[in-house]
């Protein structure tokens, strides 16, 4: 190792490893320190890298591969940077497929994020991203005991708003209770010591919450129908739900009881960018905003025998633009209806690809009612109607208005939803919601809904992938074709998260700079 130049090793351990994670850990270049703060020994002025796409993974590359001396243009389709890292403001705008153009009526500082909203505290890369751009992170509150199931039907719990916290204390205690008894009367064939057995018990009463016979009974735990407070007012307990009125409701059903804290991307500590997410694309166009062409739109995708041609257009007609390497981070989806000569394996894992359909409206309210009446700060709602969930936003707590996430819907919901005007999703995220919070009719002021899959140069949400496709779509574009790279989140396993793009972005530039210097490591053998 003693002996083994920094781009040397570099170039080894991205050859062997595929360019991640593995060699800036070993140069300690995961820090808080720019990445890639080695200086190349070869000549790079002259080579050119056009990059397709200015969302989060594209400017990310971009960034890069200036600090690395590279020549980079970047083709943005839109009038705006970020690609799906978007948050609608006042007078943002969007125009769906056979849709007219909606323009946003927030007031100056309301906002929603229509595309990611949230960073998991163990995606690294992301925060750090954050630090170095410094953009200013603030706790993201995904999970909220206060918030509601709402399940549309005819059970006994139907068509009312149940706490959160009811439910889930209700089950645990009930699935506590069953376990318990089936352990204590030795119905279960454990391989365990009595006092593992007696661990196991107490350990169940605990999470339980079981009484001294073992039962379960609503506690503080589920909440209070009149709280604690002075003189003697201890507050009054309300009764469990039945097991079975909780069942036959249907609020033990995948579409409610998703425990937040139990899954892995969702678990707390959460962040959030202050004042919206589309601040770490900002932060990013200003590094490299000179890079960007707006308004670009790609039409053809070329490989030359030493290089790629792309040919796009704009407001003044069709233009072409030549590169030693591209990296396209357009949406495999918006990829397949480009012209491009790339191989059948590669043209058939584009045309396959699958993403997900996806939607979100923002409601502005004069009054954040959620908060003053609800004592609702952050966290999600679940329903099993059209609207699926509904966010309350984690930030400006106490100001006089707010936006509302009024529906985040998924596949068979998004595409029925997506097919409504955008004065029907209104009426339609206004009545479902208005079951549960009756204040929306008087407090509403405006709206602003998005379906991604209806939205050009997106058409979809994020990528999909089974284990099949992993084999069939996804490696086959793990590796460039001929000149053209494939980068953005659907080039990894961290799909929807912004992690994905960044990640994504740091291993195609380690792979081009090992590229590129191998290149001239040979031209330079071949001259002595």
């Amino acid at each position: 190792m003693k002996n083994l130049s920094r781009r040397n090793f570099l170039s080894k351990s991205g050859m062997l490893l595929g360019g991640t994670y593995p060699a800036l850990m070993a140069l300690g270049m995961l820090k808080a320190a720019p990445a890639y703060s080695f200086e190349p020994k070869t000549n790079l002025k002259g080579k050119k890298i056009l990059i397709l796409g200015a969302g989060l993974c594209g400017m990310t590359a971009a960034y890069e591969l200036q600090k690395l001396g590279y020549d980079c243009t970047i083709l943005e389709a839109r009038d705006r940077t970020g690609g799906r890292c978007w948050s609608v403001r006042k007078d943002s705008n969007n125009q769906e497929i056979d849709s007219p153009k909606q323009i946003s009526k927030f007031d100056e500082g309301q906002y929603f994020n229509a595309g990611p909203s949230r960073i998991p505290h163990h995606h690294q890369l992301t925060l750090q991203y954050c630090k170095e751009l410094n953009v200013p992170l603030q706790i993201y509150n995904n999970v909220n005991e206060g918030s509601y199931y709402f399940a549309e039907g005819k059970g006994p719990l139907s068509n009312k708003k149940i706490k959160t916290r009811e439910v889930h204390n209700d089950m645990r205690g009930y699935m506590s209770e069953l376990l318990y008894k089936s352990i204590s009367q030795d119905k279960l064939d454990l391989d365990l010591s009595k006092d593992d057995v007696e661990k196991v018990l107490e350990y169940l009463r605990a999470e339980g919450g079981l009484d001294i016979d073992n039962l379960y009974k609503a506690s503080a735990r589920r909440g209070y129908v009149n709280p604690p407070s002075a003189s003697n007012q201890s507050g009054t307990i309300g009764n469990a739900f039945p097991l079975a009125d909780i069942l036959s409701s249907g609020l033990a059903d995948p579409d409610f009881y998703n425990v937040a804290e139990y899954t892995y991307e969702l678990q707390m500590t959460m962040f959030q960018a202050v004042g919206g997410m589309d601040k770490i694309a900002s932060a990013l166009e200003a590094k490299v905003g000179n890079l960007i062409k707006k308004s670009a739109e790609v039409t053809s995708i070329k490989n030359l025998e030493n290089s790629v041609k792309v040919v796009y257009k704009d407001g003044k007609g069709l233009h072409e633009i030549e590169a030693d390497i591209c990296i396209c981070t357009i949406p495999l989806k918006v990829l397949s209806n480009l012209e491009h000569n790339f191989s059948s394996n590669i043209s058939r894992a584009i045309d396959y690809a699958s993403y997900i359909n996806t939607g979100k409206i923002g409601l502005q309210f004069k009054r954040r009612f959620w908060e003053e009446d609800e004592q609702i700060y952050g966290g999600i709602t679940h329903t099993n109607n059209q609207l699926t969930q509904i966010f309350y936003p984690s930030n400006d707590y106490h100001s006089k208005k707010g936006v509302l996430l009024g529906y985040y819907n998924f596949n068979d919901k998004a595409i029925e939803v997506g097919a409504l005007s955008y004065s029907d999703r209104e009426k339609l995220a206004l009545e479902k919601g208005a079951l549960i919070h009756p204040q929306y009719p008087k407090e509403f002021e405006n709206s602003f809904s998005v379906s991604w899959h209806k939205t050009p140069y997106n058409l979809g949400g994020w990528a999909l992938y089974s284990s099949e496709t992993r084999e069939s779509i996804y490696k086959p574009l793990l590796k460039p074709e001929k000149q053209v790279y494939f980068a953005g989140e659907h080039m990894t396993y961290l799909n929807a998260w912004m992690a994905g793009a960044f990640e994504s972005a740091r291993s195609v530039v380690m792979d081009i700079n090992n590229r590129v210097n191998e290149r001239n490591e040979v031209y330079k053998k071949a001259e002595d």
